[in-house]
């Protein structure tokens, strides 16, 4: 398995060589799958289920060491010697140009460098998986190599269903990660399906195959950071203003370069010393210390100098919260502005949050060894933070939820965060980025549109930077409303400015905000492109899930809307059905992802603008769906700025016709009726 070809072969004639786990990479953490001995049985029987009866001798017996040892069946063995990135869209042995792009994508979601734990298939989050084990990798790629234009094929939850005949104007591939029925929707209900391997947790762009590395999310983040100065600080200038939050392993990585380019003095705990010393080694992270004295001067020290940069803790961000409630008692001094979390807490007993009463080795020994006392440090350590970060936000702190269930798991394990008069059940005594913080850019039809290049080719990148910068700066000289100019603007400089931050990590990709009528004039620019050469290769188009219409998710993407319908999912199943039939070569839907399993449905899609007149005439019908679903669900809930963009959208396009609400204008005429 050391070419593209080979790991494309399938059945396989004879066993490879046993690979064992890599110990000298970051793993995934041991999984508790509590199966009974039955259980454990069917899971071996579903992994024996790929080969043929030769070979199930051998395989039973280290299928069933991995899931003693590691509480999955991933299959190392089976784990391809190739080195594993994006390669250029014309080396992948395929029939059709949209497989080669979807085998892309994979690889880079794969690649090492993208990767939080690429032998265990994991992308980000702590459990995003692209696949469940090496088989799925291997039969998926078979697939995509003999594909053809009137072919999709069907992903189950990482598993490969088959190819089914279909036509050309159909999705080449669709995703469905974790679906369940809705009552099986639980923590130990996940834990139990995935160890049997008839379940995964696919994250949002890991199981989509879509992730770009942590520039996914950094543009986003510098976003957060600059306009939680602008709105709770009110400075423009963050100059000596120090951000805390944790997290430097997958899209948390992005912290540390989204707080040095808003320019401000960013600390960030990693309690993984491989995570730090990979966002240190990528350039992503400035500095690095182990020593919480050490720590506190070089913090007095940038404040003092007013040097944006990013300091890297190896330890726990507990320690760090109580050290500044120390200083802060024993100086008087306020050490920190802004603060923040982006531990995987919406898994936080499985290794996305480790307590502070314990080292990182001790804590990957006991969620697996004693998971309930671990559960219950988890919950402790939760509220030690709490009580640290309420003591320092007293003083002037401003503490924001990064939407990855902090403050859910918080209050669940009791810690001082619930709102007073807080009627919705989603709301907490801290904002959230989405709801307060970025400003209410979802409604305006606004979020995180992605791109790939296909050539691998960084000139081809910088030519699409150059091409949706010129594009934005067309459409504000043919004029845009007010509310939306300066959401242009601040993209313009950005795409001018993102070669200089050296953002990519893995694939030539690149992210912006942008509005339909933005998306939908790259998009057709890039196929142009594409057809006059001046782009070398097909571009992917995609975006992350957590946008316009792309996900239901009360504590996040919808935690704005206050008609009682937070908690229901209709637009995003209903977005990846319209995306499937508007033109997407790929869709994908999955429960989970951000805040964890059951607390969210999300969906996206993929789309190779190949140069053809039919790939424009794709993006412009999808694009123009894709944003509109989830404007006209937030209109309908009541939202203003929804209800303009949705409006003007209508004037743009006459087969548009959206149901508008009609607010109440009586308030006292509700009490009244009820009382009658």
């Amino acid at each position: 398995m050391s070419s593209l070809k080979e790991i494309c072969e399938w059945p396989l004639d004879e066993l490879p060589a046993r690979h064992r786990r890599d110990e000298s990479v970051p793993h995934a953490p041991i999984r508790t799958h509590n199966l009974n001995q039955e259980q454990q049985r069917l899971a071996l029987q579903n992994a024996l289920r790929y080969f043929p009866p030769a070979m199930h001798g051998t395989l039973a017996v280290e299928f069933a060491a991995e899931l003693r040892l590691y509480g999955h069946i991933y299959m190392y063995r089976f784990r391809p010697d190739i080195q594993m990135s994006a390669r250029p869209i014309g080396d992948y042995p395929c029939q059709t140009r949209q497989a080669a792009a979807i085998m892309h994508m994979i690889m880079n979601n794969l690649d090492p460098r993208v990767a939080q734990f690429p032998q265990e298939l994991v992308t980000y989050g702590g459990n995003g998986q692209v696949f469940s084990n090496w088989a799925q990798f291997r039969l998926t790629m078979h697939y995509l190599s003999r594909m053809t234009e009137d072919q999709t094929l069907v992903m189950y939850s990482g598993h490969p269903q088959g190819l089914f005949p279909s036509h050309s104007q159909a999705p080449r591939v669709i995703i469905t990660n974790g679906m369940v029925v809705p009552n099986y929707s639980s923590r130990e209900d996940y834990d139990r399906l995935f160890a049997l391997g008839v379940t995964m947790y696919g994250q949002m762009t890991a199981g989509s195959y879509c992730y770009i590395g942590p520039q996914g999310i950094v543009h986003g983040t510098t976003i957060t950071v600059m306009n939680a100065g602008r709105q709770y600080l009110n400075v423009g200038d963050l100059s000596g203003k120090v951000l805390v939050t944790s997290g430097l392993g997958g899209m948390s990585g992005a912290q540390a370069k989204a707080a040095v380019i808003s320019g401000c003095v960013g600390v960030i705990a990693e309690v993984s010393k491989e995570a730090l010393t990979k966002r240190h080694n990528q350039g992503w992270l400035v500095e690095v210390t182990d020593n919480l004295d050490d720590l506190m001067q070089r913090i007095r020290d940038a404040k003092r100098k007013k040097v944006a940069t990013s300091i890297g803790y190896h330890g726990n961000i507990v320690d760090i919260w109580e050290r500044l409630v120390s200083e802060l008692e024993s100086t008087g001094d306020l050490l920190v502005d802004l603060g923040s979390d982006q531990t995987s807490c919406h898994n936080p007993f499985n290794g996305g949050y480790y307590p502070v009463q314990l080292t990182f080795d001790e804590a990957n020994e006991m969620m697996h060894t004693d998971p309930a006392r671990f559960k219950n440090l988890v919950q402790e350590s939760l509220c030690r933070q709490v009580a640290a970060i309420n003591k320092l936000a007293d003083n002037g702190l401003y503490f924001w939820d990064y939407g990855n269930a902090f403050l859910l798991e918080a209050s669940r394990a009791g810690a001082d965060v619930k709102k007073d008069g807080d009627t919705t059940g989603t709301r907490f005594k801290y904002p959230s980025y989405v709801q307060d913080i970025m400003g209410d850019i979802f409604s305006m039809g606004f979020g995180p549109f992605r791109w790939v290049c296909t050539s691998t080719d960084p000139n081809d990148l910088a030519t699409t930077d150059e091409i949706a910068a010129s594009v934005l700066e067309d459409i504000i000289a043919s004029g845009v409303p007010d509310s939306t100019k300066q959401q242009y603007e601040d993209n313009i400089k950005w795409i001018k400015q993102a070669s200089q931050h050296e953002l990519v990590v893995g694939s030539q990709a690149r992210i912006l905000y942008s509005d339909q009528q933005g998306r939908v004039a790259i998009a057709t620019a890039f196929n142009r492109a594409v057809h006059e050469g001046r782009i070398k290769a097909a571009v992917v188009i995609s975006r992350d899930h957590h946008d316009v219409s792309g996900t239901d998710s009360p504590f996040r993407e919808t935690s704005n809307i206050y008609d009682g319908s937070a908690f229901c999912a209709d637009m995003a199943v209903q977005n990846v059905i319209g995306d499937s039939f508007r033109g997407a070569t790929w869709v994908s839907l999955h429960n989970g992802g951000g805040v964890g399993w059951g607390e969210v449905m999300n969906g996206g899609f993929g789309l190779v603008l190949d140069g053809s007149e039919q790939a424009g005439e794709r993006a412009k019908m999808m694009l123009g769906w894709d944003v509109s679903n989830g404007v006209a669900r937030r209109s309908w809930a009541g939202n203003a700025n929804a209800k303009e963009t949705i409006c003007r959208a209508m004037e743009q396009n006459s087969k548009l016709t959206v149901t508008i609400p009609h607010q109440v204008q009586d308030d006292g005429l509700l009490d009244r009726a009820l009382q009658s």
